[in-house]
């Protein structure tokens, strides 16, 4: 067996190389760390991580297709942050960015969804303390790979943040948002 500690990066192929940096970079708050001309690829650290990058991206051109939908394969990204103001600080950025998909309540995460440019979905989260974990309610678990996380109210309870529903098409990645068939 192998004793795996952590997820310590992740890599996307993405159709242009350049609006997926500025996008990691512009939303997300990444930096650049490494550029590889001959890959067509960028390397992209998370605010605050020790790690030497986060993301990997590499550049396939204007003719490559998005991740089509109802296979087998990567369903998000997500991306933790450390305080629930955080969290409702990404919910505004998301907004106006145009790329908030959903928002979702786990019991022991609360999260935002939303897609990338290539339509690559991500997850923004905050882990509640362990000690409040089971006693929340949970919504939108069980959902299966491909269905998008509504965007419905969450009641985020004691740390004084609702969210109102919002049914809108994201511009930074538009016609990517995947949404619910059922």
């Amino acid at each position: 067996m192998i004793a795996v500690r952590r997820l310590n990066h992740a890599v996307l192929f993405v159709s242009d190389l350049d609006r997926a940096v500025g996008f990691y970079c512009n939303v997300l708050g990444m930096q650049v760390i490494a550029r590889e001309p001959r890959a067509n690829a960028a390397f992209l650290r998370a605010s605050g991580s020790d790690n030497h990058h986060d993301l990997g991206l590499f550049g396939l051109g204007s003719a490559a297709s998005g991740p089509p939908r109802g296979h087998t394969g990567l369903y998000h990204l997500a991306w933790q942050v450390d305080t629930i103001d955080e969290l409702a600080e990404a919910r505004e950025v998301l907004v106006a960015a145009g790329v908030l998909g959903g928002e979702s309540s786990h019991g022991a995460t609360k999260s935002l969804y939303g897609v990338d440019p290539d339509g690559n979905e991500f997850e923004i989260m905050w882990l509640l303390p362990r000690e409040d974990w089971g006693g929340l309610r949970v919504g939108g678990h069980g959902r299966p790979a491909g269905s998008a996380h509504r965007a419905v109210p969450v009641e985020w309870g004691e740390h004084g943040v609702t969210h109102q529903n919002r049914e809108r098409q994201p511009s930074y990645a538009a016609g990517h948002l995947r949404q619910s068939t059922s």
